[in-house]
């Protein structure tokens, strides 16, 4: 059995279980039945909806046939997949749960940067002027943020972006028409909490800029 420290763990974000964390030492079985490890209560999850199994190569997560189906990262489910760290699960559209290698990797303090947005990667959390983002962003948004984020003030081009959101093996197939929807989901998102601050720039012909102002 993993020591507990060294074991990795999970994170229900949103849903009714937010907030609650599991050490993953052991098999889980999530679903509504109240016999499983993890019970979700919420009729759009199946009695024995997804199963995460911590194994010598890695925890390995494996839907159980059900309903509604698993998502990572906001593709389905099909196969059983090994979890890499920071991978978004979500539970047919009624529970999301965050990944993490070991809870040693948790932070232990707030890892904000100077600046009116901040994000946290491990926890996928996004703060602006303070005040943390609720709901969360979806796993490409939150994605396609952080790539601007880690260079703020530089120029990145869409090719890049496409390919650090989608992946190397799906980028061919994106087209510029998603991205802008993406990007424009984005912008709405950060909209929400500051109208007055336009945060995400495109420059035509040249790719997209993320403008992060000290707080004042």
């Amino acid at each position: 059995m993993l020591m507990e420290q060294e074991a990795p763990v999970l994170i229900a974000q949103n849903g009714p279980l937010k907030g609650e964390r599991w050490t993953l030492d052991r098999p889980l079985v999530l679903g509504r039945d109240s016999g499983c490890d993890v019970v979700i209560p919420d009729r759009q999850i199946s009695r024995y909806h997804v199963r995460v199994s911590p194994l010598a190569g890695g925890v390995v997560i494996e839907d159980l046939g059900s309903k509604n189906g698993t998502q990572r990262n906001g593709e389905a489910l099909t196969s059983p997949v090994t979890l890499q760290d920071g991978d978004i699960i979500q539970v047919a559209l009624a529970q999301e749960f965050l990944f993490l290698n070991s809870d040693a990797t948790m932070p232990l303090e707030s890892p904000l940067r100077a600046g009116r947005l901040m994000l946290d990667m491990r926890s996928r959390q996004v703060w602006l002027h303070g005040r943390q983002m609720s709901p969360p962003l979806s796993a490409q948004q939150f994605q396609l943020l952080w790539v601007l984020y880690q260079s703020p003030g530089k120029v990145i081009s869409r090719g890049d972006l496409i390919v650090a959101v989608w992946g190397e093996e799906q980028s061919s197939g994106v087209s510029d028409q998603a991205l802008d929807a993406l990007l424009r989901r984005l912008r709405d998102r950060l909209a929400e909490m500051d109208t007055a601050q336009g945060y995400i720039t495109t420059l035509r012909g040249h790719g997209i800029r993320l403008d992060n102002p000290a707080e004042s």
